[in-house]
């Protein structure tokens, strides 16, 4: 069986979506408990949630002991954290706002060891919590460590045929917001919307053509259901906060009668 952390390619083969837990707190118990719940992975979310550097490094290690792939969002343009989190042993990183070629080019630059992109050598968390020896880890970290783009701006939305052909880029995650924002012109926010749905429900048909790996935030249980059924691999059902006043407001209404 192979490390939590090189586990992705094999569960995308297996053809099952893969649910994504969506980590915004910071304390490692969340996306503990979000992986011994059964979400298949846990994303932590550096560009809207609160983690740091210091709390990655805690919860990419719980949820590795719970025995699920881990990976991590970085801030708009950190690409140099994208290198310090697989480094710490996350399984892929997630990069907001690629919405160039030269976005991607230098997002695979940082994600990717050389042939394919410029990646400092130095993986020692990444090493210990996958058992793989230095020359193993160098062999194959670059297919098995995943660099998911977001594209959701109508710039990124035109190149993305261009951005998926980028040596290093295995995928594109989208979400409704921003989605919504770009296509109202700044307008609205809109995310259950028909019109969001179906811009999503395309641009997860061209990566899939592609051969890439097609995420998708969806902001609730049944579009995520939607986002599966339209060919999406990883999905989120919503963030941790949404999901924890969801038990909170449940457990009350239960009390209450």
């Amino acid at each position: 069986m192979p490390s939590p952390i090189a586990a992705l390619p094999d569960l995308l083969k297996a053809g099952k979506p893969i649910w994504l837990g969506w980590c915004g707190m910071t304390d490692p118990l969340i996306p503990g408990l979000m992986a011994r719940a059964g979400f298949d992975a846990v994303l932590l979310d550096q560009q809207h949630g609160f983690h740091d550097f210091a709390s990655s490094l805690a919860g990419v290690s719980e949820v590795t002991l719970a025995g699920k792939p881990c990976l991590g969002r970085i801030a708009v343009g950190d690409f140099a954290m994208a290198s310090r989190l697989l480094d710490a042993g996350a399984a892929g990183v997630v990069a907001p706002m690629i919405n160039t070629v030269a976005d991607a080019r230098l997002f695979a630059s940082f994600a990717k060891l050389p042939p394919i992109g410029e990646r400092s050598w130095g993986p020692s968390r990444a090493l210990a919590l996958s058992g793989l020896s230095m020359p193993d880890y160098l062999k194959s970290a670059n297919d098995f460590t995943l660099a998911i783009a977001m594209c959701e701006t109508k710039e990124a939305m035109a190149a993305l045929d261009d951005i998926m052909a980028v040596p290093g880029i295995d995928g594109v995650l989208t979400g409704p917001s921003d989605i919504s924002v770009a296509l109202s012109d700044g307008a609205t926010i809109d995310g259950g919307s028909d019109l969001v749905f179906n811009a999503m429900a395309d641009i997860g048909r061209r990566v899939r053509k592609a051969g890439k790996v097609a995420c998708a935030y969806g902001a609730s249980p049944q579009r995520a259901r939607q986002l599966v059924e339209a060919g999406y691999q990883i999905v989120c059902i919503q963030n941790d906060q949404q999901l924890v006043r969801a038990g909170f407001e449940a457990a009350l209404k239960a009390a209450k009668g």
